[in-house]
């Protein structure tokens, strides 16, 4: 990786270190759950003016950043909006619509940072309040290690039940990141962290190298205060179009629900779980599924 970047990435062999990545408006663009409103609604699974409105919340959201009280309405939206959704339907219509969708929307900037981190035997976690169907397959296309998102309930008809089963948000996402440090290994002193909410605070003091990527007021503000640096991404561009140097190195990606133990405010579990493909494995699935 070239130029100011470059200089952002120090290389730390032992003990383990990972760089954590919000995903929205920090390695993407846009919103990665709103992104597929279209789909869906091409799919049946919602209808017109739930495109609209879906439509609208994007754009405030690139407008100004979404603070507490936004993310939570969000949050109550979308729960109330996939209730009722096939599951295997929600994957299929991802999988078929993702490299449309998302790979050009992709900051060359995130994508250089999450090369140059590999690079640096570091791992890549995505850390994201979307829901886990988006950003699996997402954190799979950009090469990530690990994934945490939110998580629905799945009632026995295979279908969201509108529930939230473990909500990657603010403070949850601090002890996501603290729980992964504790059963990998994490130096978290040494770690990395991107964000561009102010929400994600938690997640940034929670690591020796925060990093606010196109932040909004409070995040600006804060990262003023506390001298974080700043980092602007402003070059979304096709991972395949950018330069033969500047590649994705395959790497399988292994997708992890990562939870915390008992928060102090309310003393309830958080669902932890954590799984890794080999290189092997991937290949071998490959070769089934042609």
């Amino acid at each position: 990786m070239a130029g100011t970047y470059a200089q952002l990435v120090e290389n730390h062999s032992l003990p383990r270190t990972a760089a954590f990545f919000d995903l929205d408006k920090t390695v993407i663009a846009k919103s990665s759950t709103l992104t597929f409103s279209k789909s869906f609604y091409q799919g049946g699974l919602i209808n017109r003016r739930a495109v609209l409105r879906t439509a609208y919340t994007q754009f405030v959201f690139l407008a100004g950043g979404a603070d507490h009280d936004q993310m939570e309405r969000m949050r109550e939206y979308l729960s109330a909006l996939c209730k009722g959704w096939n599951v295997q339907q929600v994957k299929e219509i991802v999988a078929e619509t993702l490299h449309d969708l998302i790979d050009p929307i992709i900051y060359d900037e995130a994508a250089s940072l999450i090369e140059e981190h590999h690079a640096a035997g570091r791992d890549v976690v995505i850390v994201s309040t979307s829901g886990a169907e988006v950003v699996e397959p997402i954190g799979e296309l950009l090469g990530a290690d690990r994934v945490v998102a939110t998580r629905m309930v799945v009632g026995d008809d295979g279908c969201f039940t509108g529930e939230v089963e473990y909500y990657a948000y603010g403070p949850t996402k601090a002890e996501a990141i603290r729980a992964l440090a504790e059963s990998e290994g994490y130096d978290l002193s040494r770690c990395y962290a991107y964000s561009d909410s102010v929400t994600d605070v938690p997640m940034l003091a929670a690591v020796g190298h925060p990093h606010a990527v196109n932040p909004g007021r409070g995040l600006r503000r804060e990262a003023a205060l506390r001298g974080w640096p700043i980092l602007d991404f402003n070059r979304p561009v096709r991972l395949k179009q950018r330069l033969p140097a500047f590649s994705m190195t395959p790497r399988p990606a292994v997708m992890a629900m990562a939870a915390v133990g008992a928060a102090a405010a309310t003393a309830g579990l958080v669902w932890y779980a954590s799984r890794r493909r080999t290189v092997a494995a991937r290949t071998a699935a490959q070769a089934t599924a042609l």
